[in-house]
Protein backbone atom coordinates (compact mmCIF):
# COMPACT_ATOMS: atom_id res chain seq x y z
CA UNK A 1 0.00 0.00 0.00
CA UNK A 2 1.30 3.41 -0.86
CA UNK A 3 1.71 5.67 2.11
CA UNK A 4 0.53 9.26 1.67
CA UNK A 5 4.05 10.70 2.03
CA UNK A 6 5.60 8.21 -0.38
CA UNK A 7 6.22 9.48 -3.91
CA UNK A 8 5.73 6.92 -6.70
CA UNK A 9 9.43 6.98 -7.62
CA UNK A 10 10.37 6.33 -3.99
CA UNK A 11 7.98 3.38 -3.78
CA UNK A 12 8.95 1.86 -7.12
CA UNK A 13 11.47 -0.54 -5.56
CA UNK A 14 8.80 -1.75 -3.14
CA UNK A 15 6.28 -2.16 -5.97
CA UNK A 16 8.75 -4.09 -8.13
CA UNK A 17 9.78 -6.34 -5.24
CA UNK A 18 6.19 -6.93 -4.13
CA UNK A 19 4.43 -7.34 -7.48
CA UNK A 20 7.14 -7.80 -10.11
CA UNK A 21 6.99 -11.61 -10.22
CA UNK A 22 3.19 -11.70 -10.23
CA UNK A 23 3.03 -9.19 -13.08
CA UNK A 24 5.73 -11.02 -15.04
CA UNK A 25 3.96 -14.39 -14.72
CA UNK A 26 0.67 -12.88 -15.86
CA UNK A 27 2.31 -11.15 -18.83
CA UNK A 28 4.34 -14.19 -19.80
CA UNK A 29 1.29 -16.44 -19.83
CA UNK A 30 -0.69 -13.91 -21.85
CA UNK A 31 2.09 -13.14 -24.32
CA UNK A 32 4.22 -16.29 -24.43
CA UNK A 33 7.51 -14.45 -24.90
CA UNK A 34 9.95 -13.36 -22.23
CA UNK A 35 10.87 -10.14 -24.00
CA UNK A 36 7.24 -9.13 -24.53
CA UNK A 37 6.39 -9.97 -20.91
CA UNK A 38 9.29 -7.83 -19.72
CA UNK A 39 8.13 -4.97 -21.96
CA UNK A 40 4.57 -5.21 -20.63
CA UNK A 41 5.76 -5.18 -17.00
CA UNK A 42 8.02 -2.22 -17.74
CA UNK A 43 5.15 -0.32 -19.36
CA UNK A 44 2.98 -1.12 -16.34
CA UNK A 45 5.62 0.36 -14.03
CA UNK A 46 5.92 3.44 -16.24
CA UNK A 47 2.15 3.89 -16.07
CA UNK A 48 2.38 3.57 -12.27
CA UNK A 49 4.98 6.34 -12.17
CA UNK A 50 3.04 8.58 -14.58
CA UNK A 51 -0.33 8.22 -12.89
CA UNK A 52 0.97 8.31 -9.30
CA UNK A 53 -2.22 6.62 -8.07
CA UNK A 54 -3.27 6.52 -4.43
CA UNK A 55 -4.70 3.26 -3.18
CA UNK A 56 -7.02 2.36 -0.34
CA UNK A 57 -5.01 -0.76 0.49
CA UNK A 58 -2.49 -3.26 -0.90
CA UNK A 59 -5.25 -5.31 -2.53
CA UNK A 60 -6.46 -2.29 -4.49
CA UNK A 61 -2.89 -1.52 -5.57
CA UNK A 62 -2.31 -5.13 -6.72
CA UNK A 63 -5.61 -5.17 -8.58
CA UNK A 64 -4.77 -1.89 -10.34
CA UNK A 65 -1.34 -3.17 -11.38
CA UNK A 66 -2.77 -6.46 -12.70
CA UNK A 67 -5.44 -4.61 -14.65
CA UNK A 68 -2.88 -2.28 -16.23
CA UNK A 69 -0.56 -5.22 -17.02
CA UNK A 70 -3.40 -7.19 -18.64
CA UNK A 71 -4.30 -4.15 -20.74
CA UNK A 72 -0.66 -3.73 -21.78
CA UNK A 73 -0.62 -7.39 -22.85
CA UNK A 74 -3.79 -6.93 -24.89
CA UNK A 75 -2.23 -3.92 -26.61
CA UNK A 76 0.87 -5.95 -27.47
CA UNK A 77 -1.25 -8.82 -28.76
CA UNK A 78 -3.20 -6.44 -31.00
CA UNK A 79 0.05 -4.95 -32.29
CA UNK A 80 1.41 -8.44 -32.88
CA UNK A 81 -1.62 -9.30 -35.02
CA UNK A 82 -1.22 -6.12 -37.07
CA UNK A 83 2.55 -6.53 -37.46
CA UNK A 84 3.57 -10.22 -37.27
CA UNK A 85 7.26 -10.82 -36.53
CA UNK A 86 9.60 -13.71 -35.83
CA UNK A 87 12.18 -13.15 -33.13
CA UNK A 88 15.36 -14.78 -34.47
CA UNK A 89 17.01 -14.95 -31.03
CA UNK A 90 14.13 -17.04 -29.70
CA UNK A 91 14.27 -19.33 -32.73
CA UNK A 92 18.01 -19.88 -32.22
CA UNK A 93 17.65 -20.46 -28.48
CA UNK A 94 14.65 -22.78 -28.57
CA UNK A 95 15.49 -26.46 -28.23
CA UNK A 96 14.38 -28.77 -30.99
CA UNK A 97 12.40 -30.96 -28.59
CA UNK A 98 11.54 -29.24 -25.29
CA UNK A 99 11.13 -31.77 -22.45
CA UNK A 100 7.94 -30.55 -20.75
CA UNK A 101 4.42 -31.77 -20.24
CA UNK A 102 2.81 -29.42 -22.75
CA UNK A 103 0.51 -27.73 -20.22
CA UNK A 104 2.04 -24.30 -20.82
CA UNK A 105 1.77 -24.73 -24.59
CA UNK A 106 -1.86 -25.81 -24.27
CA UNK A 107 -2.57 -22.84 -22.00
CA UNK A 108 -0.86 -20.48 -24.46
CA UNK A 109 -3.03 -21.85 -27.28
CA UNK A 110 -6.23 -20.80 -25.50
CA UNK A 111 -7.94 -17.55 -26.45
CA UNK A 112 -6.73 -14.67 -24.26
CA UNK A 113 -10.03 -14.24 -22.40
CA UNK A 114 -9.87 -17.82 -21.06
CA UNK A 115 -6.12 -17.80 -20.46
CA UNK A 116 -6.36 -14.61 -18.38
CA UNK A 117 -9.06 -15.87 -16.00
CA UNK A 118 -7.35 -19.25 -15.59
CA UNK A 119 -4.06 -17.60 -14.63
CA UNK A 120 -5.67 -15.12 -12.26
CA UNK A 121 -7.73 -17.86 -10.59
CA UNK A 122 -5.28 -20.78 -10.45
CA UNK A 123 -1.86 -19.15 -10.43
CA UNK A 124 -2.52 -15.88 -8.63
CA UNK A 125 -5.36 -17.34 -6.54
CA UNK A 126 -7.73 -14.42 -6.99
CA UNK A 127 -11.34 -14.93 -5.96
CA UNK A 128 -13.92 -14.78 -8.74
CA UNK A 129 -15.29 -11.41 -7.58
CA UNK A 130 -11.83 -9.81 -7.82
CA UNK A 131 -11.22 -11.31 -11.26
CA UNK A 132 -14.56 -9.90 -12.40
CA UNK A 133 -13.48 -6.44 -11.24
CA UNK A 134 -10.04 -6.74 -12.89
CA UNK A 135 -11.39 -7.78 -16.30
CA UNK A 136 -14.55 -5.68 -16.16
CA UNK A 137 -17.03 -8.57 -16.34
CA UNK A 138 -19.63 -10.03 -13.98
CA UNK A 139 -18.76 -12.86 -11.57
CA UNK A 140 -21.05 -15.19 -13.52
CA UNK A 141 -19.16 -14.35 -16.74
CA UNK A 142 -15.88 -15.16 -14.95
CA UNK A 143 -17.31 -18.51 -13.79
CA UNK A 144 -18.38 -19.32 -17.34
CA UNK A 145 -14.95 -18.40 -18.69
CA UNK A 146 -13.29 -20.58 -16.05
CA UNK A 147 -15.57 -23.48 -16.90
CA UNK A 148 -15.08 -23.16 -20.65
CA UNK A 149 -11.36 -22.42 -20.27
CA UNK A 150 -10.83 -25.60 -18.23
CA UNK A 151 -12.74 -27.62 -20.81
CA UNK A 152 -10.79 -26.13 -23.73
CA UNK A 153 -7.48 -26.61 -21.91
CA UNK A 154 -8.27 -30.26 -21.27
CA UNK A 155 -9.31 -30.81 -24.89
CA UNK A 156 -6.17 -29.13 -26.26
CA UNK A 157 -3.92 -30.98 -23.87
CA UNK A 158 -5.47 -34.38 -24.64
CA UNK A 159 -5.41 -33.72 -28.38
CA UNK A 160 -1.83 -32.44 -28.59
CA UNK A 161 0.10 -34.01 -25.73
CA UNK A 162 -1.42 -37.36 -24.79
Amino acid sequence: MQDSSERPADGMERVVQTYGNILYRLCFVMLGRESDAEDAVQETMIRYLQKAPRFENAGHEKSWLLTVAANQCRDLLRARKRHPQVNLDEVRESPADPPDSGILEALMALPEKFRLVLVLYYVEEYPIADIAQIIGRTPSAVKMRLQKGRRLLEELYRKEYL
